[in-house]
């Protein structure tokens, strides 16, 4: 493996992506996991025990270290790691002094409420867990889930991606998010997913969330001039990329917008994160570097919020709607299912 390693990075790979890390060594004594007693008929048959002895085990640091020290002997290298853990347990693969992966990838986005009381105690949570000068990360969606649009629905979606774009650390886009895409119905006869073939009916399958990327309203979008290998979906096909580009508020233009600014700020890019607030209805936080501060807050809800308890003159930075950038404020007003970036001047 470390040779593997090796011979990419020779070649100029910036970095790896680990799947299922955590599932890389089983209990040397070769012990039966145990049953798990919550499971019943319908549920996924992954869950029949609890994976103590094949999941997570010790040894899995050694060789993650390993690894790194490959990564560590080249310039500008990432190590990123797959594995759906407690934050807790989560923590242990950045390694001790951080000689482990740089970014364990963090799924908890994905399977938090969507109301801004619990996304705000996640990020507090897991803000709180970090090891001392390790890196954060952030996750929405990825190949295992639904999709982001489907989640929360199309409006929110817009919201999701200005949470994750603001937040301290490394944002992680699947792709298709940054066109709004949205689950596709599979045909049984277009199942690809060994998980849906092996048990069909158990909502198992994956395919939705994995349809080819839309590039244009051509046969198949423009992904193959042949048979793709799921269907793109024609909801996805009106989301083609060229459609988006010549629109100023399009679900692309927002993503390009959001990541031109974090670009831009210093704030955005390394500054620390300072809760503000978390009702039934906003979430607030402010991202500082020295003098700099940005208020980002989050309307989670379809009806008018604002926020009027932070003092002193403010310029609107981004909407995501895309509607009203460079508006000075004194309060901050939102609109339903609106997203604001805001300069504390």
């Amino acid at each position: 493996m470390l040779r593997v390693l090796g011979f990419w990075f020779d070649r100029g790979v910036d970095g790896f992506r680990f799947d299922a890390i955590h599932h890389l060594f089983e209990d040397e004594r070769l012990r039966d996991n145990p049953p798990d007693p919550v499971w019943r008929e319908g549920m996924s048959p992954a869950r029949r025990v609890i994976r103590v002895h094949t999941m997570d085990q010790p040894e899995v640091h050694d060789a993650i270290a390993a690894m790194r020290r490959v990564a560590d002997s080249y310039d500008d290298r990432v190590m990123i790691g797959e594995a759906y853990l407690p934050i807790d347990r989560l923590m242990t693969y950045y390694g001790v002094d951080l000689t482990g992966f740089h970014l364990p990838f963090n799924f908890h986005l994905i399977s938090t409420p969507w109301n801004p009381v619990a996304v705000a105690a996640l990020i507090d949570a897991y803000e709180a867990a970090l090891p001392r000068g390790a890196w954060p990360n952030w996750v929405l969606g990825n190949h295992d889930r639904s999709r982001v649009a489907s989640r929360l629905g199309p409006e929110q979606a817009r919201v999701a991606a200005m949470l994750l774009l603001t937040l301290r650390g490394t944002p992680t886009i699947y792709q298709g998010e940054e066109l709004g895409m949205t689950n596709v119905p599979i045909p049984a006869e277009r199942v690809q997913d060994p998980w849906e073939k092996n048990v069909p009916g158990l909502g198992l399958g994956r395919d939705p969330a994995r349809t080819p990327i839309p590039w244009d309203e051509s046969s198949n979008s423009g992904f193959t001039t042949g048979e793709p290998w799921l269907p793109v979906g024609g909801e996805n096909k009106a989301l083609n990329v060229i459609a988006q580009v010549g629109d100023t508020r399009s679900m692309l233009s927002l993503y390009r917008s959001l990541i031109a600014l974090r670009r831009s700020e210093l704030a955005l890019a390394i500054g620390e994160y300072v809760p503000v607030a978390a009702t039934g209805e906003v979430l607030a936080f402010e991202r500082r570097h020295h003098d700099r501060r940005l208020v980002v807050a989050l309307n989670f809800r379809q009806s008018p919020q604002r926020l009027d308890h932070i003092s002193g003159r403010k310029k609107l930075l981004l909407s995501t709607f895309l509607d009203r950038a460079g508006e000075s404020l004194d309060e901050i007003r939102l609109q339903p299912n609106e997203g604001v970036v805001v300069e504390l001047l």
